[in-house]
């Protein structure tokens, strides 16, 4: 029979061999780290020696396997239980050994671990082979989802078994523990093979650690998650674990190590995804560096990291308008507002222009933002037009525009002011004007 490993579980912790008869006679047990154990409690019990006859079809049973007849290996070992009632317990075992592997090798997990229970129902067995069932029994039952079953077995396991556990047995623990919803238990083994690795100079296994975080997160506590996920970056030093990390400094209150850490990710090429380089952006604009976003979100959308659409145009623009950099926003509103089917992009252009003194442009954007509508405040472009008007020395014009913008409640203040300015500055001209 060929050696069949039980399927490697979530986060890769699990590997069990099968028990066999090898072909000088002797048992072979080839079993997980949980195996390897003596038992210090089960009374030792009397093996009855294997007879040549029952021995000899076991050996044909797995001849016949390994050969890949497995119908013929089963038909053998039904020959042999036709017989049960002449066999001694250790026979009995071995023969629900054999069934419970051929059982596995048939994807058939039911009927084997029906099979290995009951290889430890049976009185006269080697202690290793007791230990090594119960324990393929728990990863067989954790691999059915049956938590309780799987818990089960690994308690009845460990009652026998006194000795300190190693990493991969506490990690097994910690698996059920985990899937079981009982968190506390299941971070308390996984802290147990951390610090055996540790004391050995090892760096924990990553997916200890991610199970790890993974409990701490399901019981709520941020500051261990954090404290998870620095271990990953510093161990691990994967791309993915950098924003994650961020995230958590972020969740936790301190936003300078957020920055610090997505800084550094970015600028060692970590940062490739959308998402994570707009998170960026905005801590630039949280932390008011306007012109680093800027800069970041700028040559983002050139690379195409970053998709060319109007909410990452606006706020492209809006970066460089904090950063005062109108001149720079201005081509980035141009091309926003000619994708927008609103005016609102016209109208950040209008206020854009009038700050660079660009009466006339101001005045059309302006009034094209009006036109095109789905404003905020439509007397503040009113406001703007009135002001570019003024300044191009249009005053008939502007205090008409500036009439329109008193009749907004939003910018009625203003604009009267506007309008008094606007009208006395009508008169000292007109009367220059007289004077010439």
């Amino acid at each position: 029979m060929n050696k069949t490993p039980l399927l490697l579980l979530s986060l890769g912790l699990l590997y069990f061999a099968p028990v066999l008869v090898n072909i000088t006679g002797f048992i072979d047990i080839g079993i997980a780290q949980a195996a390897d154990s003596t038992p210090e409690t089960r009374q030792s019990k009397i093996v009855p020696a294997m007879r040549d006859r029952v021995y000899s079809q076991l050996a044909r049973a797995q001849k016949q396997a390994d050969e890949g007849d497995k119908i013929g290996g089963f038909a053998i070992l039904d020959e042999v239980k036709a017989r049960l009632d002449s066999l001694n317990s250790y026979e009995r075992a071995m023969l629900w050994n054999f069934y419970g592997f051929m059982h596995y090798g048939n994807d058939d997990t039911e009927l084997a671990m029906t099979s290995f229970e009951k290889v430890v129902r049976e009185e006269g067995i080697p202690d290793s082979l007791y230990l090594s069932t119960l324990y393929s029994l728990a990863q067989l039952a954790m691999q059915q989802n049956n938590y309780p079953k799987a818990l089960a077995y690994l308690k009845q396991w460990q009652s026998v078994n006194k000795k300190a556990l190693t990493p991969g047995q506490d990690l097994l623990f910690a698996q059920i523990f985990y899937q079981d919803k009982q968190y506390e238990a299941s971070i308390s083994h996984i802290d147990s093979a951390i610090a055996q690795a540790l004391a050995k100079n090892d760096l924990p296994a990553e997916n200890w650690l991610i199970l790890q975080r993974a409990a701490y997160f399901e019981l709520k506590q941020p500051k261990q998650v954090t404290k998870v996920m620095e271990q990953l970056v510093r161990y691990y030093n994967k791309a993915e674990y950098w924003p994650q990390l961020a995230a958590m400094y972020g969740e936790i209150g301190e936003e300078a190590k957020q920055l610090a850490v997505m800084e550094a990710a970015w600028q060692n090429d970590f940062i490739t995804k959308p998402n994570d380089i707009i998170s960026l952006v905005q801590l630039y604009l949280y932390h008011n560096v306007p012109y680093k976003a800027a800069n970041l979100l700028h040559e983002a959308i050139d690379k195409g990291q970053v998709s060319a659409k109007e909410k990452y145009f606006n706020l492209l623009a809006q970066a460089y308008l904090m950063a005062k950099e109108d001149n720079k926003a201005i081509p980035v509103l141009q091309q926003a507002a000619s994708i927008a089917e609103t005016g609102v992009f016209d109208a950040q252009l209008a206020q854009a222009y009038l700050n660079t003194e660009h009466w006339q442009l101001a005045q059309d954007a302006a009034k094209k933002a009006i036109a095109r509508g789905g404003l905020s405040s439509t007397g503040t472009m009113y406001l703007v037009v009135g002001m570019a008007q003024f300044n191009l020395k249009k005053y008939d014009q502007a205090l008409t525009s500036l009439t329109q913008a008193i009749s907004y409640a939003e910018t009625t203040k203003v604009a009267k002011q506007w309008f008094t300015y606007v009208e006395k500055e009508q008169i000292q001209q007109n009367r220059l004007a007289m004077l010439n």
